[in-house]
Formats: C-alpha cells, sequence, structure tokens
C-alpha cells in the first residue's frame, strides 16, 4: 500500500464515472469493491463520491442537464496551472471540451481531447488532491490506452503533461510508460495494440482497479449482473480481466505480481 500527499505532476489523481443508473452503479461498486457511496450533492448536480475506509477512490454522476450520461470511467490528470495546461493542450490541436472551473476551494477541473479523441480531464489541487491510496485492493492502480497514432499521443503528453515515459517496443508493438519519479512503479501508459479494442470501439482512457483475487472479482462482477469482456489472463502488471458494470461502463481488473 502506497499513501501519497497528492499526485506527481502529469500523473492519474482522480477518476470519474458517468452513468445512467445511479442506484445501481451505487450498489454495483459498493459491493464490488467494498466502497461506501457516499450522498450526492444537489449543489454538484447530484455528484457524489466513492469512499473505501472512510477515503475518497472515486466520484460518480449520472446525467446532468443535457449532458447525458456516457457509462463510462474517465481519469484526471495533475496540473499546477490548469490555464497554461489548457494552452498547451490547444496550440497541439486539442479541443477544450470544459474549459477550467473551480469546484469550490477543492480545485479546478477542465476537459480535453487527445489526439486519439479520447476525452481526459485536468485537475489543479485546491483543498482537495485526489485518491490519496495506490497499490491497494480497491484502488486505482493504472490508466492506459491504445491508439492508432502512438507517436502523435506520446508526444502530446510529453508537451502538455510534461511525461517523460519509458518506452519499449515488443513483437512490432510500442509502449511508453510514466513513471512515479519517487517510486519507479508505472501510473499510466500509452500502446499501439488496438487489436484489443472490441469492433467498433474507439480509444478511451481506461482505469484498472487492484483486486486480491481476479477469478472471485470477475464471478462477482457476473453475479451482479456485469460483464467479463476479457477473462483472466496474465499480463505485465499481473493478472487483469476487462469487464464492464450492468449499464456498460468498461474497466479493468487487476491482481498484480506477487514478490
Amino acid at each position: 500500500m502506497t499513501n501519497r500527499f497528492r499526485a506527481p505532476i502529469g500523473a492519474p489523481c482522480w477518476v470519474d464515472l458517468c452513468t445512467s443508473d445511479v442506484d445501481l452503479g451505487r450498489s454495483f461498486y459498493a459491493q464490488l469493491f467494498g466502497w461506501e457511496a457516499q450522498q450526492p450533492s444537489p449543489e454538484h448536480g447530484g455528484y457524489f463520491m466513492f469512499t473505501r475506509q472512510g477515503v475518497p477512490v472515486a466520484g460518480a454522476m449520472g446525467a446532468m442537464g443535457d449532458t447525458r450520461a456516457t457509462d463510462t470511467w474517465m481519469p484526471f490528470l495533475a496540473t499546477d496551472d490548469v490555464e497554461r495546461t489548457l494552452q498547451l493542450a490547444w496550440e497541439r490541436g486539442s479541443t477544450v471540451r470544459a474549459p477550467a472551473m473551480a469546484v469550490d476551494d477543492l480545485g479546478t477541473q477542465a476537459l480535453v481531447t487527445d489526439p486519439s479523441g479520447a476525452v481526459i480531464g485536468l485537475w489543479q489541487p485546491g483543498s482537495f488532491p485526489g485518491f490519496t491510496v495506490i497499490n491497494e485492493p480497491g484502488a486505482v492502480l493504472f490508466v492506459a490506452i491504445d491508439v492508432h497514432d502512438y507517436k502523435a499521443q506520446n508526444a502530446f503528453y510529453r508537451e502538455v503533461l510534461g511525461w517523460e515515459p519509458v518506452e519499449e517496443e515488443v513483437d512490432d508493438h510500442h509502449y511508453a510508460g510514466f513513471m512515479d519519479p519517487e517510486t519507479g512503479r508505472p501510473l499510466a501508459g500509452i500502446g499501439d495494440e488496438v487489436e484489443n479494442l472490441e469492433p467498433g470501439e474507439v480509444p478511451a482512457w481506461s482505469i484498472f482497479w487492484q483486486c486480491d483475487d481476479i477469478d472471485a472479482a470477475a464471478a462477482t462482477v457476473r453475479s451482479l449482473g456485469g460483464t467479463v469482456i476479457k477473462e483472466p489472463q496474465d499480463g505485465g502488471l499481473g493478472r487483469h480481466a476487462r469487464v464492464a458494470d450492468p449499464v456498460g461502463a468498461r474497466f479493468w481488473l487487476c491482481e498484480t505480481k506477487r514478490n
């Protein structure tokens, strides 16, 4: 387990679920991960947090006004100057999906699209740093994306978020891993294994959640009405499986390698 005061600049620091069935989502993730679903905030459009042992791990919301629920998970990356990050993103061809907006004294958020068309959040912390526990079951382990134009995607995150990824090529596939500057563990990754995408699926950032027992977790997903898209298999971080909640929001489960 790792506790941190706040995320390194450029690293994943928070994740949001946008769901078309809030009540079902509250129940599903509470039973799968042992989370507690907090009460919705009327002043923030019904947005609420999931906590684990009293510590925030993720946020969630349903449709808001004219904005429909997309049934997706989305990560936020940490920045110390969200306006400058937006400017850099715009100069490199990004579309600003939501301009910088202060959320009380908690921090400032914005949304952009990256070169693959995937939406990514930006978060400049105020009093709220995002999730502070990693490397334990029920917490975010990693975020990743597979894209068609690896070079453009890699360059964007280098230039806009300051990534200095570790790159490798294996079996004609490329991979760039953004590593924690203190621990050296991977926090985010870009690859070009687009064969991992389902037919008709467009690139999107994926959340990997750590679990103790991947086979038991996959079985729990099924028992709660979710879907196992890819059965548990061995991979770089450990045994992992791609799953979806009952309304189709996709994510990964990962049982990390034991030393």
